[in-house]
């Protein structure tokens, strides 16, 4: 078998299965693990999977851009927002994150909460500007243009001044063994101080994003307390999420 060949059929595995492991694609490759590695590397390198150890994983597929993402996949948020509704009650503090499925919750939210949002999310402020109920604490810092939203220093030390009843974290990936990882490493450490100063961690995911990783490292993922999806619970490749004490809805 020629390269090519090899690297085609890397490719075609880790996009049927979700990830792969050296051992197994040496035999099927039928060629020593050395070289499976040297494969993979290249093609991570190309960003067509991420290397981890023992093997590899899909990227998410989401797009980079926040006006790319508030296009995508729209239907599946509306699933991911009605499902979040149910967790909110009067009285709670909030962290809406800057992701979009996090905007879709804001953007349903009934009129009749009386609630505290805080966010550094500019799109998720926008829309609450005239909920009548909702207070909005904006975490001011630097403006990520391709996010809309604030980071950095400033913006994490008033995150670490709350303490939130939810925390809803919008997902680029995940997956049981590497964590809830980010394509940008300041958006990451934005989550990641989201995520330890809130008493319930909700995250909204398509499934497309699960068993998926990125570069940038927010969370272990049984620190999560739930994970909110497109697609029945019932349904898909979830039990080792919930083996780990995860709710899944």
């Amino acid at each position: 078998m020629i390269k090519a060949e090899r690297l085609q059929q890397i490719i075609d595995h880790i996009t049927k299965e979700g990830k792969v492991l050296l051992g197994d694609l040496s035999k099927l490759l039928n060629v020593s693990e050395d070289t499976v590695r040297r494969d993979i590397k290249e093609l991570s390198d190309e960003g067509l999977l991420k290397a981890v150890r023992g093997g590899a994983v899909l990227h998410s597929p989401i797009p980079r851009h926040y006006r790319e993402r508030e296009n995508y996949d729209v239907g599946h948020k509306e699933i991911i927002a009605a499902k979040a509704l149910k967790f909110i009650k009067d009285g709670q503090v909030i962290i809406f994150d800057a992701g979009t499925s996090a905007l879709a919750v804001a953007t349903n939210l009934p009129k009749e909460l009386n609630i505290t949002v805080v966010t550094n999310n500019f799109p998720v402020a926008n829309v609450l500007e005239d909920h009548p109920n909702a207070e909005v604490i904006f975490v001011g810092g630097r403006l990520n243009k391709s996010s809309f939203s604030t980071m950095g220093h400033d913006a994490i030390q008033a995150i670490k001044n709350v303490r939130a009843d939810i925390c809803f974290l919008g997902i680029c990936s995940i997956d049981l063994n590497l964590g809830v990882t980010g394509l940008n490493y300041e958006d990451s450490q934005m989550k990641k101080a989201m995520v330890e100063t809130s008493k319930h961690i909700i995250a909204l995911s398509t499934f497309e994003k699960l068993d998926t990783a990125e570069n940038y490292y927010i969370c272990a993922t049984n620190e999560l307390d739930t994970i909110i999806t497109d697609i029945d619970p019932k349904e898909g490749n979830l039990q080792h999420y919930k083996d780990a004490g995860i709710e899944i809805i």
